[in-house]
């Protein structure tokens, strides 16, 4: 490490160093981070936002609301594509990477204290390090609201050391079952621990009936507002997909629970400006080619639903790689219906499954042709290839695939941690 202040390559070093130790849960570590960097979390009001799948776009959405009604708004969302600095905006910007670099060698400072008490295996792990370092450059940067997307669940997230004055629940599907519990209505429990007293929750209208229940029980026990939001924004969304307009429509909501009465114009202004990276995102014409980050049934529900708007009666060849995780077979069945031809790859993850796998999956779902591509690269020129200059091009199933085909070729890929 330089003498001087940190660069951004020595804060992703320090980052990835602690990819290593994984996930443990439990907020002491993070309290005492807190702590030790001076509260940074108390210095700007917070929105949490928590769910299966929507969370980033969510959070975007809700935050450009803000910003449009005067507010010095920031964001913390995860997970990054390219940079770690994705995770860190103000006023809809990526922090630069300077100031991020420098928020993270704060973080490691305060660590390297923590740690010194802490035994061998209850060291601050990287999305911790993360939290904190995305915290204290909030405050440093004097917003006046965050809006926070939970990691993973919410009751022992690193997220869950704010006192947010709203919080948003966007769904639940059976996702991280291993952590998180066997059914909806616990994984629910869980995300909905992060509802705090006399605040207001806010859920998405398609809530699974137990995670709905849940969220009622959650409501009375905290004495907390509970708001549904509409299905329909009510205003043209430029982000693609019919699930950003379910999106904006819960942003709409959050926002209108933490400002009171919203203005119409500027609603309208955020809805036609956030475009949400690796969402719909595309990449390429000719054929038309389309990044979507989703990877578990649900989100790939989603994205079926908007498929045919997409599509309009054109060619449809995916390239698909899924985590071990994921129950790629459901995955499969919503989506192999709508393409005529289908690319297995492989991305940077180790969990990632073999494309023989998929292969073998599609073939019993009785799905369309296939070919096996390991390289990512080269999966999406060879689906584009298959789909020729008047067809669409869709790679999903994981945002590390995502991130492959993001990042600039020779660059090692993002941790998605």
């Amino acid at each position: 490490m330089s003498g001087t202040h940190w660069t951004l390559d020595e804060a992703e070093r320090y980052l990835l160093s602690l990819e290593l130790f994984g996930m443990r849960f439990g907020l002491d570590r993070m309290r005492r981070l807190m702590t030790t960097l001076d509260q940074p979390e108390r210095r700007f009001d917070t929105i949490h936002v928590v769910g299966t799948n929507g969370k980033s776009s969510t959070v975007r959405m809700t935050a450009a609301i803000l910003q449009r009604h005067g507010r010095r708004a920031g964001a913390y969302l995860s997970p990054h594509l390219v940079s770690f600095t994705e995770r860190v905006r103000v006023d809809d910007a990526d922090v630069d990477e300077q100031a991020f670099a420098r928020a993270v060698e704060r973080a490691a400072h305060a660590a390297a204290l923590v740690n010194r008490s802490a035994g061998e295996d209850d060291h601050v792990t990287q999305f911790e390090a993360l939290t904190a370092a995305a915290f204290s450059e909030l405050a440093a940067r004097e917003v006046d609201v965050a809006v926070v997307e939970a990691g993973l669940g919410g009751r022992y997230d690193a997220t869950n050391v704010l006192a947010s004055r709203v919080q948003v629940l966007t769904n639940v599907g059976l996702e991280h079952t291993r952590w998180l519990g066997p059914t909806v209505r616990d994984i629910a429990r869980e995300k909905l621990a992060v509802v705090r007293d006399g605040a207001t929750l806010v859920v998405g209208a398609d809530l699974h009936p137990d995670a709905a229940e849940e969220a009622q029980l959650a409501a009375e026990l905290h004495g907390a507002r509970l708001v549904v939001a509409p299905a329909d924004p009510g205003v043209e969304v430029a982000a693609p997909g019919t699930y950003q307009r379910r999106n904006f429509a819960l942003a709409r909501t959050a926002a209108e629970a933490y400002l009171g009465a919203l203005d119409a114009d500027a609603v309208r202004a955020a809805a036609t400006s956030v475009i949400v990276p690796g969402r719909m995102q595309v990449v390429g014409h000719e054929p038309l080619t389309v990044l979507d980050g989703a990877h578990n049934p649900a989100g790939i529900a989603a994205l079926a639903e908007s498929l045919p708007q997409l599509t309009a009666g054109r060619r449809l060849v995916t390239v698909l790689s899924v985590l071990d995780d994921k129950d790629a077979a459901e995955m499969l069945r919503a989506l192999l219906p709508h393409c005529e031809a289908a690319v297995f790859t492989r991305n940077h993850s180790p969990r990632a499954l073999p494309p023989a796998t998929l292969a073998s999956l599609s073939s019993q779902l009785g799905g369309p042709p296939s070919e096996l591509e390991t390289d990512p690269r080269r999966a999406l020129a060879r689906a584009r290839e298959l789909a020729g200059a008047a067809g669409v091009v869709l790679a999903t199933g994981s945002i590390y695939l995502v991130a492959d085909l993001l990042t600039p070729a020779g660059e090692r890929s993002a941790s998605i941690l």
